[in-house]
This record gives C-alpha cells, sequence and structure tokens, in this order.
C-alpha cells in the first residue's frame, strides 16, 4: 500500500496539485463519509494552489478579471476535474473503489444561504440527497493545514491561497499526521480587510454580506462603479461605504444591480474585492516570515488602493 500511496501523490502532483494529504476516514469523522461512500476507509485531500500573480491586478488596480478566472474557475472547473478523474483511475487500475470529490458550487442541502463566487440564482436548496463533505474540517483532519481566523485553510507553502478537492477510497493508506496550528496568530487583519464586514470578530461569516461586497458593492475598491450606483436605494451611502448591514433579501436586491463588471462561465460572478480577507491574510504571513515558500520581492509593493 505504500507504493500505491506514492503513486497517487506522484499522479496528483502530475496534474497539477501542489500538496497531497491522507487521512483515515474513520479519524477524519465526517458523517458525510458514511453517506457518500460507506466502504471508504481513506481520504485523499489535494491542494491546488492560487497563482500569487492572480491576485496581482486586484492588489495593484490593474486588472480584476484574473482572480476569479485563473484563481477560481479554472482551477475548479478545469484543473480538479482532471486530476481527480486520472487519480481515481489509478486507484481503480490497482483494483479498488474511489470517488472523486470536488465543491458543488450551485447545490446546498440547506434551504437558505449562499456562495458568494457564484450567482445566487444559480443555487438550489433543499437538495439534501446530495451529500458534501466538510471540506475544511476534513482538510485539518487530513493533515493539510489549520484553519485560520476567517476560516480558510492555511498552509505552510501558500497560506490560505490554495484551492481543495478530494477522493474517497476502500483502499487503507497511511494517514499524515494533523497539523500542529502554527500559523494563525489571530491578528485580525483578514476581518478588517473584508470592504464589506462580512466577518464577525469571531471569524464567523455573513455569506450575504460576503456575496455581495465579494462582487463590488463597495466604492472603496470598485473602479468601475458609476456615480449613480444604487441611487433608488434608502441605504445607498451605507452600501458604497461598506458599511450597510445587509439581510438577504436586500442582498439579492444589490447583487442583481452589481452589473458594472462581466462575469464569467459556469455561473461564477467577478470577484472585484479579490478576497481581501484571504490577501490580507497571505500579506500577513509573508511579512512575519511564517511561509516556507519564499519570493525575492514582497507582495505588497505600496499602500493599499482605497478609491475616494
Amino acid at each position: 500500500m505504500t507504493n500505491l500511496k506514492q503513486q497517487i501523490v506522484d499522479r496528483l502532483l502530475a496534474e497539477g496539485a501542489d500538496i497531497v494529504r491522507f487521512g483515515n476516514a474513520a479519524s477524519v469523522n465526517d458523517p458525510a463519509i458514511a453517506k457518500i461512500m460507506p466502504s471508504a476507509r481513506t481520504v485523499v485531500c489535494a491542494a491546488f494552489r492560487q497563482l500569487r500573480g492572480s491576485r496581482r491586478g486586484v492588489e495593484d488596480g490593474t486588472t480584476y478579471y484574473q482572480y476569479a478566472t485563473t484563481a477560481v474557475e479554472t482551477i475548479e472547473e478545469t484543473i480538479i476535474p482532471m486530476a481527480l478523474l486520472k487519480t481515481v483511475a489509478l486507484i481503480e487500475d490497482a483494483g479498488f473503489d474511489a470517488l472523486p470529490q470536488r465543491r458543488n458550487q450551485v447545490v446546498m442541502q440547506e434551504m437558505e444561504g449562499t456562495n458568494p463566487e457564484v450567482d445566487f440564482r444559480t443555487i438550489k436548496h433543499g437538495l439534501v440527497a446530495e451529500n458534501q463533505l466538510d471540506f475544511e474540517k476534513d482538510a485539518v483532519a487530513c493533515g493539510m493545514g489549520e484553519r485560520g481566523l476567517s476560516g480558510s485553510i492555511l498552509t505552510d507553502d501558500f497560506g490560505p491561497c490554495q484551492r481543495l478537492a478530494f477522493i474517497l477510497t476502500d483502499a487503507i493508506l497511511e494517514p499524515d499526521p494533523v497539523m500542529e496550528p502554527h500559523l494563525c496568530d489571530k491578528c485580525g487583519k483578514c476581518i478588517s480587510a473584508c470592504p464589506g464586514k462580512a466577518l464577525a470578530p469571531d471569524g464567523t461569516k455573513n455569506q450575504w454580506q460576503c456575496a455581495a461586497y465579494y462582487t463590488g458593492a463597495a466604492k472603496s475598491n470598485n473602479p468601475f462603479m458609476p456615480q449613480n450606483a444604487f441611487d433608488d436605494d434608502p441605504e445607498r451611502l451605507k452600501i458604497i461605504a461598506g458599511e450597510a448591514q445587509l439581510t438577504p433579501e436586500h442582498a439579492k436586491q444589490i447583487i442583481q444591480k452589481l452589473v458594472f463588471y462581466p462575469g464569467h462561465r459556469h455561473a461564477y460572478r467577478a470577484c472585484i474585492c479579490g478576497r481581501a480577507c484571504d490577501t490580507e491574510c497571505y500579506v500577513h504571513l509573508e511579512e512575519t516570515g511564517a511561509l516556507e515558500r519564499k519570493f525575492f520581492s514582497p507582495f505588497r509593493k505600496r499602500p493599499k488602493i482605497n478609491l475616494d
């Protein structure tokens, strides 16, 4: 089995993954595993880096199309599916069952809530038969990294800047140790970075608030916002200042007016904030020397852009 584990690692790395970790299905202790694949004995977790350059344009205020295209859509819809399919085929060639698990961006078991990365009108709610793994919890249990204050998984190489995928298999493979938390120092910069104050001090997130400001409801970081934006909304000034406390219904109204910049395929929304919470976390980890992957120049080369 040691040989099969290494073969899985090699195949995933060859197909675009950057980090691969293994967990014992029972120890991972996600109830969804038994519902999805009762025979699963091992959980394979793979992390795919979001290129540092994908955030460069939003950081510098020069191009806003690249983050959601290359750091979200391409990874989720092209790289991850192919990596999972080829690796599951390898496991099947070894005589074991395996089931690929990538995020289902538009399927939710609960009746409310949203995914800020996609158009909320494409999301289907209440599909309780479509069981899904708890990606962040399971990544920690597989030894991939630790959970930061914002909820993002932090790794030694990329901080919060990666996408996750899993494979469930009935092959018994040696698990990796769980990482001892050492990256997140609870500095709170991820919370203060959100242009819409969607993150509470304890790290809990208002997903509808996040969805509106992810797509550019704040003037502070949206150069495409016209002067008359939301002029029919009595809370207009609070909205563009990032100070409005949005209900789900109000957030839906605002999101439908955020047509200043085009979206992408597969229902993905343009990300004007560039995941400011994760970017600020990355900058902090780099500045404190916490990341193992080093660059010749710092990511943040000038003060953050703040449009008046």
